[in-house]
């Protein structure tokens, strides 16, 4: 530090001038510049931008103190990190100056601003709920990069050596991708708009209340959620035991159970229906259709095997059948997204499930859907567990709650950022 040279801010203030901040700078450009960290040369150059002021007995501005390291990182043959520190200033002048956010906000209004309208496919640019996320989205963008995300970050986005995503929900501290725990919430109630919802009575009920669970998660945060059917498998028991119980008290054992199991089937076909078409045409608070991915899977030897098994199959020929848009025609819904997990007994080997994998092979063909996962995979890579990926196709890391158990539902991500492994190269 010295004492008696001092240097100008930008708001026109003097301070002490202070080499250490010179070097320091330079040391984070070398970083993201060459990568080479040159402490000689940091301090060499912090010491003669000190030795010239000293000599002139004048106070520097900090723009020409700036001018001056970029000069001295040119003559001291660091181009990468003169680069970095030249594009360091202009993101910091950025966020202390710039607000580029009109442009882009009436951009939305007047339909210009295709880039951020066609965003994500399960928004809806032109709707009035959508425009406000929009709108809000690219003013929290704006104060994300002035703000909150550091300057080599933000220059990197940029730059294109990553893609950070979902900047315009990074102020807020919120999630972006949900694995539902549907089995607390289905067998022991949970609470919608303050509202007690109890544990259904019924498969469709419990149907219902699935997606009223999925499009309230979905209103809070900013991405995906997945729900596997081994959570509503329950509720189809309790259905049949329902018209069971019903009809023993008029007919036969036999006929009692004929009906039931032809009243239970009903259920499911209409269960399954009502998740796919709430799922198509909820909007959640910002505007989007959920993005939801639903797991099927049959856990042999389980308690609700035939159950799964049931569900799995009605959930893929539904899909197969499709649904129709605005003007009538036939077509595949984008969500919500299926995910089937092969195992021993549905691996096209001679298992007792395997016409549900090939009804979903045949479903892919013309519906590009369900996505599939490896059992045999996940257990070798997760001690033995299979659980479901996140609506983005991501999976969660292990994770042992304090009991030394395994909790995978209930969890969430938070943040997704891509590399650019050939520009970072």
């Amino acid at each position: 530090m010295t004492a008696n040279l001092n240097i100008i801010k930008r708001d026109g203030s003097k301070v002490e001038f202070d080499k250490s901040k010179i070097k320091n700078a330079i040391l984070k450009a070398m970083k993201y510049g060459s990568g080479i960290m040159e402490q000689e040369i940091a301090s060499d150059i912090a010491d003669e931008i000190e030795k010239l002021y000293l000599q002139e007995s004048s106070s520097p501005t900090v723009y020409k103190v700036e001018e001056l390291v970029y000069k001295e990182l040119i003559d001291h043959k660091q181009e990468l990190t003169a680069k970095a520190y030249e594009g360091y200033r202009a993101v910091q002048s950025f966020k202390r100056e710039v607000n580029t956010t009109d442009d882009s906000i009436l951009g939305l209004l007047d339909k210009s601003n295709e880039d951020v309208l066609n965003e994500n496919s399960n928004k809806n640019g032109h709707l009035a709920s959508t425009q406000r996320d929009l709108v809000a989205g690219e003013v929290s963008k704006d104060i994300a990069r002035r703000k909150l995300i550091p300057a080599h970050i933000v220059q990197a986005h940029d730059e294109g050596a990553i893609h950070y995503h979902d900047m315009d929900y990074a102020i807020q501290p919120i999630h972006n991708c949900m694995l539902i725990n549907l089995e607390d919430m289905l067998n022991n109630g949970t609470v919608i708009n303050n509202k007690l919802v109890e544990s259904p009575k019924s498969f469709a009920t419990a149907c219902t209340v699935t997606t009223q669970i999925i499009a309230q998660i979905a209103s809070g945060q900013y991405g995906g959620n997945s729900i596997t059917i081994k959570h509503i498998a329950p509720f189809l028991r309790v259905s049949y035991n329902k018209y069971l119980n019903k009809y023993m008290e008029k007919y036969s054992e036999e006929m009692a159970h004929e009906l039931a199991e032809d009243r239970m089937l009903e259920e499911l076909k209409s269960g399954i229906q009502t998740i796919r078409y709430q799922l198509s045409t909820l909007h959640t608070s910002n505007g989007q259709s959920p993005f939801s991915t639903i797991y099927l899977e049959i856990e042999e030897g389980g308690e609700y095997e035939r159950e799964e098994a049931l569900i799995c199959e009605e959930m893929i020929r539904q899909r197969l059948e499709g649904m129709k848009n605005y003007k009538g025609q036939e077509i595949g819904e984008e969500f919500p997204k299926l995910v089937y997990l092969l195992d021993e007994h549905n691996c096209l080997e001679g298992g007792k499930y395997d016409y549900i994998t090939r009804l979903a092979a045949k479903c892919n063909t013309k519906r590009l859907v369900p996505d599939y996962q490896s059992a045999k995979i996940m257990r070798k890579n997760y001690d033995g567990e299979t659980f479901p990926p996140m609506g983005c196709r991501s999976h969660l890391s292990n994770w042992k709650d304090e009991n030394g158990n395994y909790k995978w539902y209930g969890r969430f991500n938070q943040g997704v950022v891509s590399l650019n492994l050939v520009q970072v190269a």
